[in-house]
């Protein structure tokens, strides 16, 4: 049975710095990993003399090859270990080891190895061909624990260590499964849930020694993975890129408040109907994983309908779907994004009657803006660069299309400009839709994008003097009508506000 271990991780340059991230990891870790391939041989022996904690700790020495710093071939590995075993004050058989799975065949050379607890890790990165099944075969024991660790882009990736995991729970062998990456991270937070010896964690952001990991305080404060059962409630956020999205802090802010048995975790795919078909629908798929619901965003939100089992009024009118509750394995979707924008929008700005508003963007949220502004009674002109998609959503809801707004300046000819596109976010950060000058004279800038939480939109909208909001407002009400979908209870919406405003400024 799993005791629900996290590892934190820590790598150094020097032995004072690892010893001092030691110290700082023992407040929140289970396990405190030290990696010693950073360190220069003075640096090693200097740190051997420190190798003293309340805390579990584990050694590694990784090499390149296996995504460490280390130079040192597998016979130089060797003299490391045995260097350290016949150091005279350790307390060897207190403290775990980490060996690759390379030194299996240098264990005759270890006389003293039986006397060790031994973590045997395996890693595959990206280009590197996977055979999971092999690799369990050479490495899992009953005296040793098995690590085997795989790149993963889509969670479509992650379907066959979690396959792995279920086989060691069979046959009672310890094993360590890891999805690296964005798209694994579920598998870092599920993993002790459902029998992983342990997880993996960094002591802070920018503090990862390996892709996909998560900060120890987030793993038992946001996701709660000493919580965490086989009967837990699990949500996430599909999307083809889930790295610059806030929602897991927002919604597990509020499973926590409400007393819920449940987690939010990212589910990062390209292919959605690859996703329901081997992960969720009960028919099909690969692997058991409680899931409950989803957030649905980019590129997936229209795309989803034809997959699911029922779509609501709303949604269906809209034509897209950012909400799904998973009953008894059937699949609903539903749409709160147009109630989302309203409720945002029309404090700020007030009635929307006879509102001219300039839309950019035809996806997802575009048709439940767009939707929403009508129902408003907004007059709304669609700017959108693929001209097909735009022209088809203006006529469906009695609007006009144009491909560019060029040098316009649009306070000329609208009240309100609403930018539903990604640009703005993550790596187009740098980007606007607009500049200041075709700003001038607007009433109100509305920026969909929430992270970061001030744009360059935003930006260029005060450089023009007009007001300008962001993203947030339409987050948290959107997220509160999904938490009422899937549990029938008003959502804590500070608790959700506070969240994500700590999410965003750290």
């Amino acid at each position: 049975m799993s005791e629900k271990k996290i590892c934190v991780s820590v790598f150094a340059e020097t032995a004072d710095e690892l010893v001092s991230k030691l110290r700082r990891a023992e407040a929140d870790a289970d396990v405190i990993e030290l990696r010693f391939d950073g360190l220069d041989p003075e640096g090693i022996r200097n740190a051997f003399a420190h190798l003293r904690s309340d805390k579990q700790l584990l050694l590694t020495m990784r090499p390149k090859e296996q995504g460490g710093r280390s130079a040192r071939n597998a016979t130089e590995r060797v003299g490391f270990w045995t260097e350290y075993a016949l150091h005279k004050t350790i307390d060897h058989r207190s403290i775990w080891v980490d060996q690759e799975h390379d030194l299996l065949p240098q264990k005759e050379f270890m006389f003293w190895l039986d006397q060790f607890f031994v973590v045997r890790s395996k890693h595959y990165f990206e280009g590197h061909i996977a055979d999971l099944n092999k690799a369990y075969d050479a490495l899992a024991s009953d005296s040793e624990v098995a690590k085997i660790a795989v790149s993963s882009k889509d969670v479509l990736d992650t379907i066959g260590i979690w396959r792995l995991l279920q086989r060691a729970n069979e046959e009672n062998k310890r094993l360590i499964p890891i999805a690296m990456g964005e798209a694994g991270k579920w598998t870092r937070v599920l993993g002790p849930a459902y029998g992983a010896f342990m997880t993996y964690a960094s002591l802070e952001s920018g503090g990862e020694t390996a892709a996909g990991q998560i900060t120890v305080e987030d793993m038992k404060q946001t996701f709660r993975v000493p919580d965490l059962d086989r009967e837990t409630s699990v949500y996430g956020i599909i999307a083809a890129n889930t790295s610059y999205s806030v929602s897991p802090w927002m919604h597990n802010a509020a499973f926590r408040s409400a007393g819920l048995n449940s987690v939010f975790v990212p589910l990062q795919t390209t292919d959605i109907e690859g996703f329901l078909t081997r992960m969720v629908k009960p028919v099909s798929r690969e692997i058991e994983l409680n899931f409950a619901g989803f957030s649905v965003t980019n590129p997936h939100k229209e795309t989803i309908i034809p997959l699911l089992d029922e779509v609501d009024d709303t949604a269906r009118a809209i034509g897209a779907v950012n909400t799904v509750k998973v009953n008894d394995g059937k699949l609903t979707g539903y749409n709160t994004d147009a109630q989302g924008f309203i409720a945002s929008l029309k404090p700020v700005y007030g009635e929307l009657a006879g509102t001219r508003v300039a839309l950019f963007g035809a996806g997802g949220a575009a048709r439940a803006c767009v939707k929403a502004l009508r129902d408003a009674g907004a007059t709304v002109t669609i700017f959108a660069r693929n001209q097909t998609k735009g022209q088809a959503l203006a006529e469906e809801f009695s609007a006009t299309c144009e491909s560019s707004a060029g040098d316009r300046i649009m306070g000329e000819e609208f009240d309100i400009v609403v930018n539903s596109t990604p640009l703005g976010m993550g790596t187009n950060s740098n980007f606007a839709v607009l500049t200041a000058p075709q700003l001038r004279g607007l009433k109100l800038v509305y920026d969909l994008v929430y992270n970061p939480s001030e744009t360059r939109l935003m930006r260029e909208a005060k450089t023009a003097g007009v007001a300008a909001i962001g993203g947030l407002e339409m987050l948290i009400a959107q997220g509160a009508e999904q938490f009422k979908i899937w549990t029938g209870l008003e959502a804590p919406i500070e608790e959700m506000r506070v969240a994500v405003e700590k999410r965003l400024t750290a």
